[in-house]
This record gives C-alpha cells, structure tokens and sequence, in this order.
C-alpha cells in the first residue's frame, strides 16, 4: 500500500469512523451529549493511527503486542481498533493481502531496516513453508511463542 492509497484510506474511513464512534457512545450513555464534541478523555488512537494499525495488523507485519509497542499503547487497544475498522473497511470494499515480512520485535525491525545491508532475507519460522524450503532461518534470539 502506498502512502497515497493509505491517505485516501483515511480520507474515506475517518468521517465513517466518527459516526460510528458518536453512536457507540450514545448507545452507551442512552441519550444525546450532555457536553460538547470533544470534551472528556482523549482517545489513545487517533483515526489515522487506528487505520494505519488495522492495515499493519492485517498484513501481519507485527504482532499485536509489537504493535503496542509502537504506538506506546496496549494489545488490547490494537486489537479494539482493528475490531472497529475491520467492518467500515470491509463495507468500503477495501481489501488488504498478508504480506511475506513478519516483525515480533523491536530488533526484527531495526535488522529489516539496516541501511548496511545489501540484501534483504525474510525472517521464516516454519520449515513448511515454500520461502523457506531448506528451514527456518532464525534471527538472534529464540523463536516466537
């Protein structure tokens, strides 16, 4: 996904994401705001960041937790955004494939990211998989659980 096709992302799902927040909000309260828009706590993720964490997840580029990690917040808030978004994207048709990389660790990035490298070899935890027909090739550290 381009950085283009994740604004127009953006662009299409934040104003749907609103209303959805504003009646699972009433829903909750069981009347119309008492206060103003905006008032009271802030979310944790703005919708940009709920997008961009739902199309990361979906890719299975990092795991919940990793995704936590960056975004300085919890797996569960990761895995109640992607619950959020998960129907308005679907309604809007958008469809996003998994991807061949997979990061469970800070260190899984920074070695994927390494400007010193002149190849790239993709992390592979599972002997059976055709990318990796002679096994697993293991970064330093043990194995994801």
């Amino acid at each position: 996904m381009t950085r283009q096709q994740l604004n127009e992302l953006n662009d299409v799902l934040t104003p749907a994401m609103e209303v959805q927040r504003e009646q699972v909000l009433r829903t909750r309260r069981g009347h119309e705001r008492l206060v103003a828009s905006g008032a009271g706590t802030e979310a944790k993720l703005t919708s940009a960041d709920r997008i961009l964490v739902t199309v990361l997840h979906l890719r299975k580029l990092a795991t919940m937790d990793l995704l936590g990690q960056l975004f300085d917040t919890t797996a569960m808030t990761i895995s109640r955004a992607a619950k959020d978004v998960r129907p308005l994207r679907e309604a809007h048709g958008v469809h996003i494939s998994a991807s061949t990389a997979r990061f469970r660790a800070w260190e899984d990035i920074a070695r994927f990211l390494d400007p010193d490298k002149t190849e790239i070899k993709p992390t592979c935890w599972f002997p059976a998989s055709p990318k990796c027909p002679k096994g697993p090739f293991r970064p330093q550290g043990p194995p994801p659980r």
